[in-house]
C-alpha cells in the first residue's frame, strides 16, 4: 500500500466563476495533469491524502461535481477541511456525500490497514487577537485527533498527521502544533495552503526527526508526493 498526498485542488465544477488559470501558467490544465499523474501512480489499494481546499463550492450541492471527480480516481482518499472548503458542513453530511472509497477526518482518526490518519485544519500564525483565539481552538482540535489516534494505535502502525495550514511560521519555528505532533510520535505530517511561485517554502522539512511535506499542487508540479509504502 503506497501513501500519496496532494492538496489545494480548488476545483470549480459546480461554480462557474472560479477559474484557476487566472493565477498563472502553472494552473493551466492543472487538474488534467494531476489526473494523468494520479492514474499512472495510484492503485486501488493505495491511499491519497487530500490536505484541504478541494472545492470552491459553497455547499455540498455545488461541491458535488468536484467530490465525484476526485472519488472516481483510483485508490482510497482521505480528506481534511481547508479554509476555502465552505461546502464542508456537518461531518455526518460530508461523509454521506463521499464515495465508499473516501474518508473525512475531523477531530478524530481513521484507520486504513496499518495506516492511521489524524489531524485538523489549523490556522495562520498572525498578530491579531482573533488569530490567537483560532490557533488555540485548532490546538485543542488537533489534540483531540491525536488522542483518538493514540487510543487506536497498534505496534507497526504508520501515523500521518494531516493539516491544511502550515503547522509552523515562515521561519519553520517550533509551535504548539509541532510539539503535539512530536509528543504523539507521528511518522509524517502533510500540509498545504501555500501558493505561488514567489512562496519561499521547502517541499520537505524535518522537525524532531519528523518529515513535514508541503502538498499544495502548484508547488509540487501538479503531481502526487509519495509519503510511504507500507506492507499489506
Amino acid at each position: 500500500m503506497k501513501i500519496f498526498a496532494i492538496s489545494d485542488l480548488h476545483l470549480s465544477g459546480g461554480v462557474k466563476d472560479k477559474p484557476m488559470d487566472i493565477f498563472g501558467e502553472s494552473w493551466q490544465g492543472y487538474m488534467e495533469a494531476i489526473e494523468r499523474d494520479w492514474n499512472a501512480k495510484v492503485g486501488e489499494s493505495d491511499v491519497v491524502l487530500l490536505a484541504g481546499d478541494l472545492s470552491w463550492g459553497i455547499d455540498l450541492q455545488q461541491a458535488a461535481p468536484d467530490i465525484s471527480r476526485v472519488c472516481a480516481l483510483p485508490g482510497r482518499k482521505v480528506l481534511i477541511r481547508g479554509n476555502h472548503d465552505y461546502w464542508w458542513s456537518a461531518l455526518s453530511k460530508v461523509r454521506e456525500a463521499l464515495a465508499p472509497t473516501a474518508f473525512a477526518v475531523q477531530n478524530d482518526c481513521i484507520r486504513i490497514g496499518n495506516l492511521l490518519v489524524c489531524g485538523s485544519r489549523l490556522w495562520q500564525f498572525g498578530q491579531s487577537e482573533e488569530d490567537e483565539k483560532l490557533l488555540a481552538r485548532e490546538s485543542i482540535r488537533l489534540e483531540l485527533s491525536l488522542k483518538a489516534m493514540a487510543s487506536m494505535r497498534k505496534e507497526g502502525d504508520f501515523v500521518v498527521g494531516m493539516c491544511h495550514y502550515p503547522p509552523f511560521n515562515v521561519r519553520y519555528e517550533d509551535s504548539a502544533f509541532t510539539q503535539l505532533f512530536a509528543d504523539a510520535k507521528v511518522n509524517a505530517v502533510v500540509y498545504g495552503h501555500l501558493h505561488g511561485k514567489n512562496v519561499r517554502a521547502d517541499r520537505v522539512v524535518y522537525k524532531n526527526c519528523i518529515p513535514y511535506y508541503l502538498t499544495s499542487c502548484d508547488l509540487i508540479d501538479n503531481s502526487l508526493i509519495q509519503i510511504a509504502e507500507l506492507s499489506d
